[in-house]
């Protein structure tokens, strides 16, 4: 597999769509948080996770995270956090060392998360960084994934309502498509880094210019 340095917008736009196809859970209560949290970390060593906040269009307003995402190759959990709040049994999974939890500018996510309550990330691996040991030089969650799957993630949900009262399908098949192609990447490199079977597209020469005084 040759592995690319980067890709363009236009590369990006011609490659069809990736969609989690898995089963999706919506926990919007402590009880259904709990019940899930016990789940994940009794059966997965690795998750992709990723967060989304309803998005602010007037200067000086913020909003807490709304929904947390935990994804397996199978299933998708989405804690309601506007309803729940960063309950006890989120924080032990978000703490636990015990399960290998993938995502994209975690550090940001994690700074968010934060005001809703305090905890200390364990066994987190974050993309951005993993990615620069095959040559990527992409940053973007949408680029990783199309230099590594010839596929794109649609961003289209982005700027809507993560706080309503009921997530649209759409919303739910996005979020969740997000924090799996999270796992996906890591999953896949992970697999390639074992083989030894890529090669990193080589790196553009500069072209030299003539300067005249």
């Amino acid at each position: 597999m040759i592995v690319k340095r980067t890709i363009s917008k236009e590369e990006l736009r011609e490659m069809p769509k990736a969609l989690f196809d898995g089963r999706i859970y919506v926990a919007q209560t402590e009880a259904e948080a709990n019940k899930a949290v016990a789940y994940l970390l009794s059966t997965f060593p690795v998750v992709g996770i990723d967060s989304e906040t309803r998005p602010s269009f007037r200067k000086g307003e913020l909003h807490k995270v709304a929904l947390l995402q935990v994804s397996t190759e199978e299933y998708c959990f989405l804690f309601r956090l506007n309803m729940t709040g960063l309950t006890p049994s989120i924080i032990r999974f978000l703490e636990s060392p015990d399960i290998l939890k993938v995502g994209l500018s975690l550090k940001d996510d994690f700074t968010v998360l934060r005001r809703r309550a305090p905890f200390k990330p364990q066994g987190c691996v974050e993309l951005q960084e993993y990615v620069r040991a095959f040559g990527i030089e992409d940053m973007s969650l949408q680029k990783i994934y199309g230099i590594v799957f010839g596929e794109k993630i649609s961003k289209s949900q982005r700027l809507t309502n993560w706080e309503a009262d009921v997530l649209t399908e759409r919303q739910k098949i996005y979020a969740a498509t997000d924090a799996w192609a999270c796992l996906n990447i890591y999953n896949r490199l992970k697999q390639l880094k074992r083989t030894g079977d890529y090669k990193v597209e080589p790196a553009a020469i500069p072209v030299k210019t003539n300067n005249q005084d």
